[in-house]
């Protein structure tokens, strides 16, 4: 196990006004939806769930709503998501995945290009990038949670393949097929995380300048604009300086 992160992922870089907060609860609510619509119901029983209702608290929605989403998977009037992965190259030969959920899959794929093509970048076909990442599941854990050591010890006796600790929290990264149980064995030790779901890892990360960083930052808001697009990952690695810039 790792005791240092080796990458910065960009991800979940959302707006602050109104319109982006209520297009945010929309597509947790859509991926509360389907889990439980591909599983059971009950988010003890169904990981991907727990991880859906995890992400939805984090950003304050409400008890009633996250039930209501929950709900809506056993109507028959249930909307039917597919879930496609679309892969392609940013500026600077940054790669770049996204996931998506949507009920029109030639308009979303149609949208998903433009978006590409028009930040410089290409998309590609499916497998052209997913390679140099890894799809695993994290939970992370303010610092305050347990001590490094103690993080460690936990993760390793539930099964865990990495750990990474730092001031701002720690990172615990398991498999698909055992992330379920890793996140169980630990919320029953240190609580509920601030955050449990499946990710795509970079192996390996791509350093870009502050021009074709902030394209590529440019590029991923853009995307996670787009009403289907759920996640986006990408194996870069910018200034804190920009990220600044670009969050202000």
């Amino acid at each position: 196990m790792a005791g240092h992160s080796q990458f910065k992922n960009i991800m979940h870089r959302k707006g602050r006004q109104d319109a982006a907060k209520s297009k945010l609860f929309g597509k947790l609510a859509r991926e509360i939806t389907v889990s439980a619509k591909l599983g059971a119901p009950d988010p003890a029983m169904n990981a991907r769930l727990r991880a859906a209702i995890i992400a939805a608290r984090a950003e304050n929605m409400t008890k009633d709503t996250i039930e209501r989403a929950i709900k809506k998977a056993a109507g028959a009037d249930t909307e039917n998501y597919e879930e496609i992965r679309y892969e392609g190259y940013g500026p600077g030969g940054v790669a770049v995945i996204v996931e998506v959920l949507t009920d029109n899959r030639n308009r979303t794929a149609g949208e998903v290009r433009a978006t590409f093509t028009k930040s410089g970048g290409n998309l590609a076909e499916t497998g052209a990038v997913s390679f140099m990442f890894d799809h695993v599941g994290v939970i992370e854990y303010d610092a305050e949670a347990a001590s490094g050591e103690a993080m460690f010890e936990a993760a390793l006796e539930a099964g865990a393949d990495d750990v990474v600790s730092s001031a701002t929290g720690h990172e615990i990264y398991a498999a698909t097929d055992s992330f379920g149980s890793v996140a169980k064995a630990l919320e029953a030790k240190f609580g509920e995380p601030r955050k449990s779901s499946l990710v795509w890892r970079p192996q390996n990360t791509v350093a870009v300048d502050d021009e074709q960083g902030e394209r590529v930052l440019k590029l991923i808001d853009s995307l996670n604009e787009h009403d289907d697009v759920q996640n986006v990952y990408a194996n870069f690695e910018v200034s804190d300086a920009l990220v600044a810039k670009m969050s202000a």
